[in-house]
């Protein structure tokens, strides 16, 4: 006779109102003596089975999974909540929409559990037919650390993301930069622009937009010290930046330029026209110290400072407005000290970079290709042919 099971033993039987095989096990007694039973549904009795052996493995392995509901749209939305304290609103704002836009309408409904490499090989291929390669890598490192936080609190048993490599997308946005003729066109249609000082200094300088927006008076210096120390001429100091922790990108980005006369001349009429937009505010001003400013006193943010400076551009012989940023007056800077002869590290300790290996990297297009000192000392070493 077949022995009677146990109460609390589990077993397997069919539930009417889901329609479904459920197979249980008893695993004996929590700390407060509730008995700690396992179950897994199935539309057999064999996968009912296979799905407790799984939950069970799991248990065995000290595993706390996940409820198998648990989504890729769960998990990204937890560490979109949870896994990003502390970052910088703008890193927030612009992984939040990455996550929305691309991940979640494509995987999101995606059961965490049954994510495999391949789903994530097949997103990324399809996202490569629309996307930059710097967006897919941005899109698959979302993923990934959502992935890699679930995997940390045991909702997943292992991330298969970091399998999976990101493809080839789509050309980005070519850089470029101006010419010495477009340069001058430039400077000459900003004249009256309010952002005239900052397109001036930002061109004849190499300083980030995230640098140039956060400079403060007390960080320029337009007379120099030529009684004391004539060695020091005007210059700024560019020690801060726009980033959450007000530091530079990098060490060697933390630098002191010397200014050039035009943009001396630029920065004190900025100071007249400051003056009088304090005055124009009245109250509504907010003193800030800072030489880049709004109508009220307050740091610009980059869209009104892109918007103005295209408005600001217009004109310009060559130029159309709306494929040209702020940013590309650092690549012309670079471009321009490159085409009269800038010897490579130079122009990599006045951008500050942190090595010559990123400036040539960075605005290889801008860089001349062409090595000319050798031939240039050569013409002076032999000037004439030798006799025949």
């Amino acid at each position: 006779m077949t022995k009677r099971r146990s109460r609390g033993d589990g077993g397997l039987h069919w539930d009417d109102k889901r329609q479904r095989w459920i197979a249980t096990a008893s695993l004996g007694f929590d700390p407060s003596g509730k008995r700690i039973v396992k179950r897994a549904s199935g539309k057999t009795k064999t996968a009912a089975k296979e799905k407790l052996k799984e939950v069970l493995r799991d248990y065995e392995d000290g595993l706390a999974i996940a409820p198998t509901g648990y989504t890729v749209k769960d998990a990204v939305t937890d560490w979109l909540a949870y896994g990003l304290a502390g970052r910088d609103p703008q890193t927030v704002t612009t992984n939040t929409i990455l996550c929305n836009n691309h991940v979640i309408p494509a995987l999101g409904a995606r059961k965490l559990r049954d994510l495999s490499a391949d789903d994530v090989d097949k997103w990324l291929a399809d996202k490569a037919q629309t996307l930059s390669t710097r967006t897919l890598e941005g899109i698959r490192s979302c993923l990934n650390r959502a992935v890699k936080r679930a995997m940390a609190r045991d909702k997943v048993k292992r991330n298969v993301v970091e399998l999976c490599s990101v493809p080839t997308g789509q050309p980005g946005r070519p850089s470029k930069s101006l010419t010495l003729v477009q340069a001058e066109g430039v400077l000459t249609a900003a004249a009256d622009s309010p952002l005239y000082a900052y397109i001036v200094v930002s061109l004849l300088t190499g300083g980030r937009t995230e640098e140039i927006r956060p400079l403060r008076w007390d960080h320029v210096d337009l007379d120099g010290d030529p009684n004391v120390r004539p060695e020091i001429p005007p210059h700024i100091a560019v020690w801060r930046s726009v980033r959450a922790s007000g530091d530079t990108k990098t060490r060697k980005s933390r630098r002191t330029l010397a200014l050039p006369g035009r943009a001396i001349d630029a920065l004190r009429i900025q100071w007249e026209r400051q003056g009088w937009m304090r005055l124009a505010a009245g109250d509504k001003w907010q003193e800030n110290g800072l030489v880049f400013t709004s109508a009220v006193g307050t740091e610009l943010d980059s869209a009104n400072v892109r918007r103005e400076f295209r408005r600001a551009i217009k004109g310009v012989e060559g130029i159309v407005p709306e494929d040209w940023t702020p940013r590309e007056l650092r690549q012309s800077f670079v471009s321009i000290l490159s085409d009269r002869g800038t010897p490579l590290e130079g122009i990599s300790r006045l951008v500050g970079h942190s090595s010559t290996a990123v400036t040539e990297e960075v605005y290889r297009k801008q860089i001349r290709p062409v090595i000319q000192t050798g031939a240039v000392a050569m013409n002076e070493i032999f000037k004439s042919a030798p006799p025949a």
